[in-house]
C-alpha cells in the first residue's frame, strides 16, 4: 500500500523520516551523481521539505520500497528555483498542478519489465489516485526522456516544457503530464491490480514484517 503523509506527519515518525532521506541520498547522490546534494550524514534533505509538501511511501514487508514527493506549484518549487534551465517561457502553475519530485524505488524492489517495477507502478497509481481525489489533474516531472514515451503508453498526455539537460550522470527533461480517470484505469490494467493503492493512517514501524 501507499501512504501519503505531510512533512509534519513524517517527522512524527523518526523511522520513516530517516528511511526516506537515506533512500533519497542513495538514489540521487550515490546513483545519479547529484553531488550538490552531498551531506556527511548520508541524508538528502532540501528546502522543499516544507509544510505543504506531501510525501508518498510504498511499504513492503516492513521496508521502505518506494518514495515520491508532491509539491504545490502555487509557491516556489524545484522547477522554478533549482531547475529553471529546463523550461522555456512560463511554467504551468495553479491548484490543479503539482510537481512530482524524488521518485525513487529502493534497489531490492526493482523487479518488472522495461525498467518499471511493481513498486514503481504503485507510485504512479498512487499519485494519480491522490490527485483525482483533490481536483489535481496535472503534474510536472523532471525525468529521463525515455519516460515521456512510457507516460504516453500509460495514457498520460505528456508535454515537454523545454530542452533536456544533463544533471549528474542523467539526461533530464521537464514534462507536464495531464491525467484523468481513464489514465488511472490504464495504469491499473498494466499493473493487473484494480484496487486502490492509497492507504489511510500510518504504516507499521519499519522492520515489522507483515505475514503474507
Amino acid at each position: 500500500m501507499l501512504f501519503s503523509l505531510t512533512t509534519q506527519e513524517l517527522m512524527e515518525r523518526p523511522d520513516l523520516w530517516e528511511a526516506v532521506h537515506r533512500l533519497r541520498y542513495k538514489i540521487f547522490v550515490e546513483e545519479m551523481g547529484w553531488t550538490d546534494l552531498q551531506r556527511p550524514d548520508g541524508l538528502e534533505i532540501d528546502q522543499f521539505d516544507h509544510d505543504e509538501a506531501v510525501h508518498q511511501l510504498v511499504i513492503r514487508n516492513g521496508e521502505l520500497a518506494g518514495y515520491q514527493r508532491m509539491l504545490p506549484t502555487t509557491r516556489a518549487h524545484l522547477l522554478t528555483e533549482v531547475l529553471a534551465d529546463l523550461y522555456e517561457g512560463t511554467p504551468p502553475s495553479g491548484p490543479n498542478v503539482w510537481e512530482l519530485t524524488r521518485y525513487a524505488v529502493a534497489p531490492g524492489f526493482r523487479d518488472g519489465k522495461r525498467g518499471v517495477s511493481t513498486v514503481g507502478t504503485e507510485l504512479i497509481a498512487g499519485f494519480v489516485e491522490w490527485g483525482l481525489k483533490r481536483n489535481v489533474n496535472q503534474v510536472i516531472i523532471e525525468f529521463e526522456p525515455m519516460w515521456v514515451l512510457r507516460a504516453l503508453q500509460l495514457h498520460f498526455l505528456a508535454k515537454p516544457l523545454g530542452y533536456q539537460r544533463t544533471y549528474g550522470n542523467q539526461q533530464v527533461v521537464a514534462t507536464l503530464l495531464t491525467f484523468n480517470e481513464h489514465t488511472l484505469d490504464v495504469v491499473r490494467s498494466r499493473r493487473s491490480h484494480f484496487a486502490p493503492v492509497l492507504a489511510r493512517g500510518y504504516p507499521d514501524r519499519l522492520g515489522m514484517r507483515q505475514a503474507s
